[in-house]
């Protein structure tokens, strides 16, 4: 994998294009960018779990997880699933497995 050769020769289209991306970026980034979200985000990346789940595991109250679900499922990131009474929530797709594995790589791999 490698990074794009930017040239001084860029079409305005294709930086038009890039500013975009960019912003994507940037929104993914910010919404995972709080430590509770983020391990939210590792928790769910073994599987869907329910509120109360994620609770015990972030030990943390029922508002504080949900305001933090509800701007994770806001960004696109999570989806939850009711099941009765109960709301589980699991990854809406791979990115946030693709940006953990390299937070993992440099943050916390022992090594």
């Amino acid at each position: 994998m490698g990074l794009p050769v930017f040239s001084p020769d860029i079409s305005d289209d294709e930086m038009d294009r890039m500013l975009d991306k960019a912003t994507d970026a940037c929104t993914f980034l910010k919404a995972i960018s709080h430590e509770g979200r983020l391990m939210i985000l590792c928790h769910l990346v073994t599987g869907e779990k329910s509120v109360t789940e994620l609770e015990e595991m972030l030990s943390a109250r029922q508002a504080a997880v949900s305001q933090q679900l509800s701007r994770l499922r806001m960004e696109g990131l999570v989806t939850p699933r009711r099941d009765g009474r109960t709301i589980y929530y699991s990854l809406t797709d791979d990115r946030a497995t693709q940006i953990l594995e390299v937070v993992y790589e440099l943050f916390c791999k022992d090594g």
